[in-house]
C-alpha cells in the first residue's frame, strides 16, 4: 500500500517493497552520501575538462577547449628541447674524426648509444639486434672484414654499400663459374673439397689434388694463392672456417655455381653523416673492429 514502511525484522532496514519468489524482499539501503559526493565532484570535473581540454570530436576537427591544450605540440616541445640538449654532442661529432671522438669518454658514450639506436632501426633487420648475422648477412662480432675493419673502414662501407649502385660502393664480382659454364658439376666438386680442405676439413686426397689445380688457374687471383682473401678484392679468407653463405660442401658448391654476390645498400643520403659515424663507432665497439 502506498505510504506504507515495512521494516524487515531480520534486520530492522526498510524494504522497498520488491518481492520476488513469493518472499524475497529488497531491503532500502541508499548508496553511501560520500560515494555520491564523489560521483556529483566526477561529473562537475568531467563538465570542467569538456570546457577547458579538447573533447568532442566533429567531422571536420575537434572542440580546441578554452585553455587551448595540444598534446602535439607538448610533444613537438619535448622533441625540440632533446635536440637542443643534444645540439652540443652532435656538432662535435660532426668535427671529429671516429678515432678523435673514442678518446672522448662522453663523446664516446653518446655516440655508442646514438649508434645504437640506429643500428636497431636501419641494420638490425639483416645483421640480427646483436649484430650476430645471419645466411648472407655477415656477423659484426668477429674479426672478418671483408672490406676492412677499422673505424674509417667501416665507416665507408656504410656510407657507400657494397654493390650498391653508389659511385664510391665496393665492387667485387665472383664469376658464375657453374651458371656461365666455366666449370663442370664435377670440377665444381672437386673445387669446393680443396677448399674446405683449407679450413682443416679433410677430404678426398684425389678430389684435393684435383680441386687444387682448378683453384690455382680460377680463384687464386683473388683468394691468393694460399686462399687467404685479398681485402681490395673483396675475396674472404678462405682459411678461417668463417663462411657467409654457409660452410658444408653444398652450401661452397653453390657458392662456386652461382657466384652469390650479396648487396648491401648505401646509407649516404638516407642517413646525415653524424648518423654514419655514430653507427660505425657503435659496430665497431662490437668487438670485431680493428
Amino acid at each position: 500500500m502506498a505510504g506504507h514502511k515495512e521494516i524487515d525484522a531480520v534486520t530492522g532496514t526498510e524494504t522497498t517493497g520488491h518481492v520476488w519468489d513469493g518472499d524475497l524482499k529488497e531491503l532500502n539501503k541508499p548508496l553511501p552520501r560520500w560515494w555520491l559526493y564523489v560521483l556529483y565532484a566526477c561529473i562537475v570535473w568531467a563538465i570542467g575538462y569538456w570546457i577547458a581540454f579538447p573533447a568532442w570530436p566533429f567531422l571536420d576537427g575537434y572542440t580546441r577547449g578554452v585553455i587551448g591544450y595540444s598534446q602535439r605540440n607538448e610533444v613537438a616541445k619535448d622533441l625540440a628541447a632533446a635536440k637542443e640538449s643534444q645540439a652540443t654532442y652532435l656538432a662535435a661529432i660532426a668535427e671529429r674524426t671516429p678515432a678523435e671522438i673514442e678518446k672522448d669518454s662522453s663523446l664516446m658514450e653518446f655516440a655508442l648509444r646514438g649508434g645504437g639506436a640506429q643500428f636497431a632501426n636501419n641494420c638490425a633487420p639483416c645483421h640480427g639486434r646483436g649484430a650476430q648475422g645471419f645466411k648472407g648477412y655477415p656477423n659484426l662480432n668477429d674479426d672478418d672484414w671483408l672490406w676492412g675493419g677499422t673505424l674509417e673502414e667501416i665507416e665507408q662501407t656504410i656510407r657507400n654499400g657494397i654493390r650498391s649502385g653508389h659511385s664510391d660502393s665496393h665492387e667485387s664480382a665472383m664469376p658464375r663459374f657453374g651458371i656461365d659454364q666455366v666449370l663442370t658439376t664435377a670440377q665444381i666438386s672437386d673445387a669446393a673439397t680443396f677448399v674446405l680442405s683449407l679450413s682443416g676439413t679433410p677430404g678426398d686426397a684425389a678430389a684435393v689434388e684435383r680441386g687444387k689445380a682448378i683453384f690455382d688457374e680460377q680463384c687464386a687471383a683473388c683468394h691468393g694463392p694460399e686462399g687467404k682473401g685479398m681485402r681490395e678484392m673483396g675475396a674472404p679468407n678462405l682459411t678461417d672456417g668463417i663462411w657467409l653463405f654457409g660452410g658444408t660442401k653444398a652450401d661452397i658448391e653453390e657458392t662456386i655455381r652461382t657466384g652469390r654476390g650479396g648487396v648491401m645498400p648505401a646509407w649516404d643520403g638516407k642517413l646525415d653523416p653524424v648518423t654514419i659515424k655514430m653507427l660505425a663507432i657503435y659496430v665497431h665497439a662490437l668487438g670485431g673492429g680493428k
